[in-house]
């Protein structure tokens, strides 16, 4: 396209005169996505998202999609935007059940944009996943997610309060792994230091409640009655959280070899579990 020289000088000149880091390999996205979308002239669409990206709208929001542990996943408003540091808890999952001698069976709580399930699930041909969220929005992507990458036999998306909507389907003592990444900051943080995470995503993806622990202790509670004796689970956390929630773990007296993983910056990011 002969356009597309001088289209992309331009779009980086706009996205780096806003601070955009990358600017280049963003211009080059946002063109191949704008090229893609049907209506309006392919400049001024591109154009157009440019101005938008150098605004603060998200680049995966602009171009609809996003890569997770190798894997192109849909992104939409309403869905959280799938984080690098979250592939530590899909990388940490995929070795504890790579180590497992059936079929696994694995939840994932607070699904979002079904990253992690459909990630799970495309790199491990006998995964099968049930995958919960409580909105609309992000539901709406998971399915599509699975849709997309051809999931459907072995990836269920239910939507609901946590554990609720898997109530009855017969997994009691038959889980061999429950994943989650929770809301994990404090509601205080979210409307002063952290707020500017409120522009374009979803609160639900975020306010872990007055002390940004409240879904981690549900989950710890309630994943006891699905879980196998032996089973896992794995939160990621916040950096700090690694002492409150490994506390939490051990409360609930359920549970044991509780142990943290760092990332490759030797922060503390993944808890993991094991059920007595």
């Amino acid at each position: 396209m002969t356009i597309a020289p001088r289209l992309h000088l331009d779009l980086v000149a706009v996205l780096s005169s806003s601070g955009v880091e990358d600017a280049g390999r963003e211009a080059t996205a946002i063109i191949e996505a704008a090229s893609r979308q049907p209506g309006e002239g392919f400049e001024a669409k591109a154009r157009r998202m440019a101005t938008q990206r150098a605004a603060g709208t998200p680049l995966a929001y602009l171009i609809g999609q996003t890569s997770f542990m190798g894997v192109e996943v849909f992104i939409a408003e309403g869905a959280l935007i799938p984080r690098p540091e979250t592939e530590l808890l899909g990388r940490t999952s995929l070795e504890i059940l790579d180590r497992a001698s059936t079929p696994p069976r694995v939840i994932d709580m607070c699904c979002g944009s079904g990253n992690l399930a459909c990630a799970l699930a495309k790199l491990r041909p006998t995964i099968h996943v049930w995958a919960s969220d409580l909105t609309d929005g992000a539901v709406a992507v998971a399915r599509r997610n699975v849709e997309h990458l051809d999931l459907g036999s072995r990836v269920v998306v239910a939507q609901g309060d946590l554990f609720a909507p898997l109530t009855g389907l017969g997994l009691e003592d038959t889980i061999d792994m429950v994943v989650c990444n929770p809301p994990y900051i404090s509601t205080g943080k979210l409307s002063k230091e952290r707020a500017d995470l409120l522009s374009h995503e979803p609160r639900e993806a975020f306010d872990g409640g007055p002390y940004g622990v409240s879904i981690f202790q549900r989950v710890i509670r309630d994943a006891v009655a699905l879980l196998r004796p032996g089973g896992h689970l794995l939160f990621e956390i916040g950096a700090g959280q690694d002492r409150q929630v490994s506390l939490l773990f051990n409360r609930a007296g359920a549970y044991e070899e509780v142990v943290a993983r760092a990332d490759a910056n030797n922060t503390p990011r993944v808890v993991i579990g094991r059920k007595k």
